[in-house]
């Protein structure tokens, strides 16, 4: 039998999948240096305000990573009805999706200001009076744009399964640059604090999000939105979002609540380890930047590979496209890896840092390429594949008794500190995932996961 046999006529052709991937990867990598840009333009209006940004970043980076999910996840459903040549049921799933995260957003958000004060008092502890006041004013803000961006997530994700993701890297510039001219005009402008940080991410969320949705309002899409004022919540589609959405918000917040635990851990390790763990961070992310990016196209392929039945071909998309991400994610590290002492030069840390922060790169860089794709672009595959539910049981397994357990095996009673804690992460518990999702790939009872009609 041929790989690309299959139920419907899905196929992607050479031309479609790097027209899909590039702007991925080029959206990663502007998310990455706008990351950088804003850090740096932070750190010139005062530890107060940095400690404030960092604080409450951690809570709605917690958000950003639970709605990113249900977002992806309703466009797995999205996806496969498209790939079943059901464009009518696709579009009402899209639109169900994204007044899901319209409503859920604003209610959270909602929750969020009513227990502020709770919140600032007993999540962040004893915090100094200006580092409170700036937590203040950051919060008031930048909590106003989680539904922005949870509405902005939807709207990407299903460009995405359109295999537009050129529209959502075009949205992302746009909001990226009001974000990062933002901050220059008002802080080096005008001369604002924190403010001048938090009132460019509100706009620029909340303009990428009104930018997105009237897109989809272009009834020439294949999937679009309908006028609002007759929507209806349709059981059966909500039914089938929840079931692919909510295991992936789930083991996105738990993984991202695993960090601030990990952190917190890190922290009692001083302030070399604290150092070397940030520019750890920072170079993780480019580390896997590539992987992420052909993972989320693997989404777009896969879904529709399995609303055809067509899972002949999801392998084979699986294989081909594992092949370029083991090639690219190789080419990236190991370049990342030589120029460690220059990276180490840019950031000018102190000695000891800069010798736990090699080590932690070194480490980070050479597990990226050869455990991360199994142990996540096999789980891109899985939850396409409408398998969400057993990723999330074992992400959270592996994240409590490998990762974290793990962690405080080796780093605080072994002594083997913050390079204890990258070993748990990057090395236990990356491997640990990778032999049980090989296992449930090749086991193929994710062919019995696909949406029910």
């Amino acid at each position: 039998m041929s790989p690309l046999t299959g139920k419907q006529n899905v196929t992607f052709t050479n031309r479609q999948l790097t027209a899909l991937i590039l702007p991925l990867l080029a959206e990663q990598l502007l998310g990455i240096t706008v990351g950088l840009a804003d850090s740096l333009m932070v750190s010139t209006v005062g530890d107060a305000s940095i400690s404030a940004v960092s604080l409450v970043d951690s809570v709605s980076a917690l958000m950003i990573y639970i709605f990113s999910a249900m977002a992806t996840g309703g466009a797995v459903v999205a996806g496969q009805y498209l790939g079943r040549g059901e464009r009518e049921e696709a579009c009402r799933s899209a639109q169900q999706l994204m007044v899901l995260l319209g409503v859920v957003s604003l209610s959270v958000t909602a929750l969020l200001y009513v227990f502020k004060n709770f919140l600032i008092t007993h999540l962040f502890g004893h915090i100094e009076a200006d580092v409170m006041a700036a937590t203040n004013t950051y919060y008031s803000y930048v909590m106003a744009s989680i539904p922005g961006i949870a509405l902005y997530n939807g709207g990407a994700a299903l460009f995405r399964t359109m295999s537009r993701s050129d529209v959502s890297l075009k949205v992302s510039l746009l909001m990226n640059g009001i974000n990062v001219a933002g901050n220059a005009i008002l802080i080096f402008g005008f001369g604002f604090d924190v403010a001048g940080v938090a009132i460019p991410t509100l706009v620029s969320r909340t303009v990428a999000a009104g930018v997105i949705v009237w897109l989809l309002f272009n009834e020439r899409l294949e999937l679009h939105l309908a006028d609002i004022r007759a929507f209806r919540f349709e059981k059966r589609v909500m039914h089938n979002i929840f079931r692919i959405a909510v295991p992936s918000g789930v083991e996105n917040g738990m993984f991202q609540f695993g960090k601030l635990i990990l952190f917190s851990l890190i922290s009692t390790f001083g302030t070399a380890s604290i150092t070397a763990n940030a520019i750890g961070n920072t170079m993780g992310n480019f580390h896997v930047s590539a992987g992420v990016a052909i993972s989320m196209g693997l989404t777009t392929v896969v879904s529709q590979c399995v609303g055809a039945g067509a899972y002949d071909r999801a392998r084979y998309y699986m294989k081909k496209l594992t092949v370029v991400a083991y090639t690219v994610m190789g080419i990236v590290n190991l370049t990342l890896i030589l120029c460690i002492p220059l990276i180490l030069c840019v950031y000018d840390v102190a000695p000891e840092a800069a010798v736990l922060a090699r080590k932690v790169m070194l480490l980070h860089g050479g597990s990226s390429i050869v455990l991360w794709m199994p142990s996540f672009m096999i789980p891109y595959f899985l939850r396409a594949a409408g398998d969400a539910t057993f990723t999330m049981v074992v992400s959270m397994i592996t994240m409590w008794l490998v990762r974290v357990l793990g962690a405080y095996v080796l780093g605080r009673y072994l002594g083997f500190g913050v390079v204890g804690v990258w070993f748990a992460h990057a090395i236990l518990d990356w491997a640990s995932r990778s032999v049980i999702f090989i296992v449930r790939y090749r086991g193929g009872r994710w062919e019995r996961k696909a949406i029910r009609s």
